[in-house]
């Protein structure tokens, strides 16, 4: 079954089967991912979550920066967790009685993508940078809560694109996200990512 705290909270290694290339390229540099990340105001995508234990699901993501995300995992599973206005929140079956685990969003590295201005040369928040074959593999962690656990993020160039993150957790799980390809631009309606209204929805 898979446990959805490790989901954020939280390997198997950087699922090169997806990101496979011809040749290696040059590593990306700092700021150009962050203008890059600063410019991605929405978007979805399909995903694979490989987690701690081996388990995998898949689903589609929704991105809407700043602060903004929802994952809905795909049939049997009728698990959805949402990011917005400053907390997760963890839906599943239980849900519909109990409602949802909630837990702040600076619990998580995901907040250090989802800020309004994302600036990995922010002293002590990148505590890795490096290029692996036609992979930019940036580590990163919130210098002001570090118990939050650290996230690498895997971009591709030529355009850059991110690609996939492992979330690893202050105990040593990790939680691995690959994406498909992002469809960007546009808007999302807000009401996937209100938390209330996901409650009452699932009550019914």
């Amino acid at each position: 079954m898979l446990n959805r705290r490790t989901f954020i909270a939280g390997t198997t290694a950087l699922a090169t089967f997806a990101l496979a290339g011809p040749a290696a390229a040059a590593k990306i540099p700092l700021d150009t991912l962050s203008r890059y990340l600063n410019a991605l105001q929405t978007a979805t995508s399909d995903f694979t979550q490989i987690n701690d234990d081996g388990t995998i699901s898949t689903g589609t993501i929704y991105i809407s920066r700043p602060g903004r995300m929802r994952f809905d995992y795909n049939p049997p599973e009728r698990t959805a967790v949402l990011v917005g206005a400053g907390s997760v929140a963890v839906f599943d079956g239980k849900s519909n009685a109990n409602g949802p685990e909630q837990y702040p969003l600076s619990r998580t590295p995901l907040s250090i993508i989802l800020e309004k201005n994302v600036d990995l040369g922010r002293r002590n928040m990148v505590v890795g940078h490096r290029e692996d074959g036609v992979k930019t593999i940036v580590t990163a962690q919130d210098p002001e809560n570090r118990d939050a656990g650290r996230i690498d993020l895997v971009f591709t160039g030529n355009p850059v694109q991110l690609r996939q993150w492992i979330i690893t957790d202050n105990g040593g799980t990790t939680t691995t996200v690959v994406l498909g390809a992002l469809k960007t631009g546009g808007s999302l309606p807000s009401r996937l990512f209100n938390i209330a209204l996901e409650a009452e929805k699932r009550k019914g």
